[in-house]
């Protein structure tokens, strides 16, 4: 399945950023952008794709460039990863791309609400760009690579400017005092013991005309997150600017999670922002809350892993971002013998550090008590080589559009210790940088 590349070409506008060429191929229905690799990758033209919307799951195959047929088999993961002794790719080169989301990945343990658009997206690509040392260059190992390099040459070099407008400003579900309801629920939910820690936020929404693809520069520049994306598949969007890991899929079977627990504002003061850092340095509360869910992790990943290989390499690191500062752990192990890697990602969804501890009773309250679905927030997207490498993130600081209905989200770890005007004021501190960016494009009435 893992066939030798046998097209390479340096596109002609190689040194075009991102967001251009992304409008460029904004025309195009499966049009994937990852920049969680060594080499950001755009791909097209998936050679087939799993589609999940509602109860419905399809399953469609490439029979011309633009046009697919439905199919009776799906992509079968216990065949995908053929030759995983194969050299070892720090990056994409050809195979899975999509995303996961997170009501999909909950509805695998518990019964919970689905939101109205698609819950799931797995494209093979076997053709698309990578960012080189060269400037953008064009991989592909199909048959027809040459017809579809100049395709996307031609598009990119008859430059698309997709338009997007709000018709209606992004604001909160919640105001302070229903945010505090919720918040007294959880507390009470985990003073009665059901859990140690649950995951509460909260949903940012809009009504928009057009195509957010057009606000993804832009976003990119003022949150520089190393595991931003894009996904467009028919009227569904995903923008993402996470800064989370959730799984990488190393060489030699290893596998490494980096959840974030733990938040303080950034400032433009140098010395309140190294206050700021310090003050999320010595939180005992956010060191209790991380170790959670490091131990819940470790649990996760050790029903795959050899053991004794789950190792915790770092715990409590400090990572700052452009609006915030995030304390990070990390945890390694070695997957066993002939473990399936698509099987693992799945099994480990949704992640911990978005849900709560124990697992399965969190998502259960937290389905009762944010009172909507998350679609793909929280959920994961990325990518497998043929040789079961890849990179998956966490769809945090992301934004959904759907027909005309735009959401986003924040939110932050409950525990008994949580203090609710700080917990509604940190789902600010998360967002608000990225709500106001995105009223700028109301639409002037």
């Amino acid at each position: 399945m893992d066939n030798p590349v046998f097209f390479k070409k340096l596109l002609t506008e190689q040194w075009l950023n991102t967001a251009q060429i992304l409008s460029s191929l904004s025309h195009l229905t499966h049009l994937v952008y990852l920049k969680n690799v060594n080499q950001p990758v755009i791909a097209f033209f998936a050679s087939e794709y799993l589609l999940k919307q509602g109860e419905v799951t399809q399953n469609f195959t490439r029979v011309s460039l633009h046009q697919y047929q439905k199919k009776s088999q799906s992509i079968n993961f216990n065949h995908f990863f053929k030759n995983n002794t194969q050299t070892y790719h720090s990056d994409f080169n050809g195979g899975l791309i999509g995303f996961i989301s997170y009501d999909h990945a909950a509805q695998q343990q518990v019964y919970i609400r689905e939101k109205k658009q698609p819950s799931l997206f797995l494209g093979v690509y076997r053709s698309y760009l990578k960012l080189t040392s060269q400037g953008w260059t064009f991989f592909s190992d199909e048959e027809d690579a040459e017809r579809i390099f100049h395709v996307i040459q031609n598009a990119i070099k008859h430059k698309k400017h997709p338009s997007f407008s709000l018709t209606q400003p992004c604001s909160a579900r919640w105001n302070k005092h229903e945010y505090r309801t919720a918040f007294k629920k959880v507390q009470n939910y985990i003073k009665a013991g059901d859990c140690y820690q649950i995951n509460l936020t909260q949903e940012f929404t809009a009504k928009a005309q057009g195509c957010l693809l057009t606000t993804a520069e832009k976003f990119w520049k003022l949150t520089d997150a190393p595991y931003s994306s894009y996904l467009k598949v028919d009227d569904f969007e995903l923008l993402s600017c996470s800064p989370e890991l959730f799984i990488n899929f190393e060489e030699n079977r290893k596998i490494v999670t980096r959840p974030i627990k733990g938040t303080m504002p950034r400032y433009a003061d140098p010395k309140q922002d190294e206050q700021s850092k310090k003050n999320l340095i010595h939180s005992k509360k956010d060191q209790a809350e991380n170790v959670m869910i490091v131990d819940l992790l470790r649990n996760d990943l050790s029903v795959y892993a050899e053991t004794g290989s789950v190792k915790t390499p770092q715990l409590f690191g400090i990572e700052s971002f452009n609006q915030v500062h995030h304390m990070v752990s990390e945890v390694t192990a070695t997957l066993k013998q002939d473990i399936n890697p698509f099987k693992v990602l799945m099994s480990a969804l949704p992640g911990g550090s978005i849900t709560g501890a124990p697992k399965i009773r969190a998502m259960q309250i937290i389905d009762e008590v944010e009172g909507a679905p998350r679609g793909a927030y929280c959920g994961s997207m990325g990518y497998f080589n043929f040789d079961g490498t890849g990179s998956w993130n966490i769809l945090i600081r992301s934004i959904q559009k759907y027909q005309e209905d735009v959401s986003i989200w924040a939110g932050g770890g409950i525990t008994i210790a949580s203090d609710c005007d700080a917990e509604y004021q940190e789902c600010f501190d998360k967002v608000s940088a990225m709500l106001d960016l995105l009223n700028t494009w109301q639409k002037e009435s």
